[in-house]
């Protein structure tokens, strides 16, 4: 199995392809640090199978994920990340990975991912999956909760965590509560990909809805 590892990392790079390489007949052909790097590499290289982070200095894994598919329908396509949300997931289902899998399993474990991945390449397989498509499927108002949904709508709107108290009549440190929980629920790291994972699944209000 031909492998091309993308990641921003030197390190997570290099260990990844020695733990492919440990694992058998596999050959790691390309290390690429960046959506550019790696799209560029993948052209050139021909991998069967693409392992690639989300979060990469020039854009994002769904990128490197959209590219390839629309290109190849064979290709296996491994998402390998620290954020295992749900909104991440389903992102990654969208984009048409064979594969989702966190920076917390076991080198060997991404190994197996990259190997089912190239077997079945559009079968997409993710430990998580019946779990985020059930919460997924329960609507965006079992998700979060209407104060959550109105702190959404003002960081949307450019609020910042000051202003929001301010509109909300909430303390500051209430607001950085709700902004945390609004994170795990999307399964993001930052307002950005909040932003992002809202956006995508419907869950901003009116702005009507954002009375105090």
């Amino acid at each position: 199995m031909r492998v091309l590892l993308i990641d921003d990392h030197e390190l997570i790079r290099q260990g990844l392809s020695r733990v492919f390489e440990r694992c058998g007949d596999d050959e790691v052909v390309g290390l690429a640090g960046s959506v550019s790097e790696g799209l560029a590499m993948a052209g050139a290289l021909a991998p069967d199978v693409v392992v690639t982070d989300l979060e990469l200095p020039d854009g994002s894994g769904y990128d490197v994920v959209r590219r390839l598919r629309a290109d190849n329908d064979t290709i296996g396509l491994v998402v390998l990340t620290m954020h295992g949300g749900d909104a991440a997931v389903l992102s990654a289902l969208e984009a048409g990975a064979s594969a989702f899998v966190t920076k917390e399993t076991r080198g060997t474990e991404v190994v197996a991912a990259a190997h089912r991945a190239v077997k079945s390449p559009r079968a997409f397989t993710c430990a998580s999956l019946a779990g985020a498509l059930a919460r997924s499927a329960a609507g965006p108002s079992a998700r979060l909760t209407h104060r959550e949904q109105q702190v959404l709508q003002l960081v949307a709107d450019g609020a910042g965590t000051a202003e929001i108290a301010d509109r909300l009549h909430l303390g500051e440190s209430t607001v950085k509560t709700h902004l945390n929980r609004i994170f795990r629920k999307l399964g993001v790291a930052n307002r950005t990909q909040a932003l992002a994972a809202a956006h995508r699944l419907g869950l901003l209000l009116d702005p009507a809805a954002v009375a105090g």
